[in-house]
């Protein structure tokens, strides 16, 4: 997976790219076909938002979250984009099968 962390109006501090780093852990551990994740940090006058674009096999996920401090907005986006991807996964998951169980069925009743 590759991670590509930038600032628009901020500078990326080590503490920010560490604390992104381990959020973002939790959209590998629960899918692993990500190919590349683009993390966009901006602030602007009192909004700090953070936005990723999530690069999956087969579908590209955009998540955005504006909060008023920067680790509230990268827990929210955080939680935002792990509950993308598992949908995503269940999705791929449960189509396969119905695909799967309708073919058998037709098969069978031929």
């Amino acid at each position: 997976m590759n991670l590509t962390i930038s600032g628009h109006h901020l500078e990326i501090t080590p503490s920010i790219r560490e604390y992104v780093m381990t959020k973002l852990e939790r959209v590998t551990r629960h899918f692993d076909h990500v190919i590349d994740i683009g993390v966009i940090l901006s602030v602007d006058k009192l909004q700090q938002r953070i936005e990723a674009n999530v690069h999956l096999r087969g579908k590209d996920i955009h998540v955005e979250a504006v909060e008023a401090d920067m680790y509230a907005a990268i827990d929210a986006l955080a939680d935002k984009l792990d509950r993308q991807v598992i949908k995503h996964k269940e999705r791929l998951h449960n189509g396969r099968h119905t695909n799967d169980a309708l073919k058998h069925q037709a098969a069978i009743s031929e």
